[in-house]
């Protein structure tokens, strides 16, 4: 499984963080990011900022797509 997120669509709420914190996170910005370990995908960001999510956090990672207000996460799967 493949996460990325749009910050097009980002609302800055914060519930992927919350969710999930080993793949997501929020910036100065206000917009979420995927993780690749301590690697935060914000340059370019969007898809080209796509990671493999973890072993054993896709049930997280799919909850904060489900909760996220902006819909803007995106999974991609194997």
């Amino acid at each position: 499984m493949k996460v990325w997120i749009d910050q097009d669509l980002c609302t800055g709420d914060g519930l992927c963080e919350e969710i999930c914190p080993n793949v997501f996170t929020l910036l100065d910005d206000g917009l979420a990011y995927v993780k690749d370990g301590d690697q935060v995908m914000n340059d370019p960001g969007g898809s080209q900022g796509m990671v493999v999510v973890p072993s054993g956090l896709e049930d997280a990672v799919t909850e904060a797509a489900e909760e996220c207000p902006g819909e803007c996460i995106f999974i991609e799967k194997d």
